[in-house]
């Protein structure tokens, strides 16, 4: 019954995320650099979150969905809420390897 659930909440996320993708929403992945280097979604940007408050300016100026994702979901929902506070439109996308493949190459 719980795989049932979490199936449910889990499709309607995906669903947000191509809804986001398609409108042309970008992602941004919170990983360290190091961590990003060692393999991430074609045409992410990197910004680490210890970094992404130097960076709200610029985030800000590419005036588009943000969709945010990391290793395990932890950082992306930090990232999430913290663009959600500062007025961009932001989704956390959770791990980078749940979407990659949503991602058309």
């Amino acid at each position: 019954m719980l795989n049932f659930f979490k199936s449910l909440f889990a499709s309607k996320g995906n669903e947000d995320i191509q809804e986001q993708l398609a409108a042309g929403a970008v992602i941004i992945d919170v990983r360290s650099e190091g961590e990003f280097g060692g393999g991430h979604i074609k045409g992410s940007k990197n910004i680490p979150l210890n970094k992404l408050a130097g960076k709200l300016e610029s985030v800000k100026k590419l005036n588009k969905p943000i969709i945010c994702v990391c290793a395990s979901g932890m950082r992306s929902s930090q990232a999430t809420n913290y663009l959600k506070q500062n007025g961009l439109s932001a989704f956390n996308g959770g791990s980078w390897h749940s979407i990659k493949n949503l991602v058309q190459a």
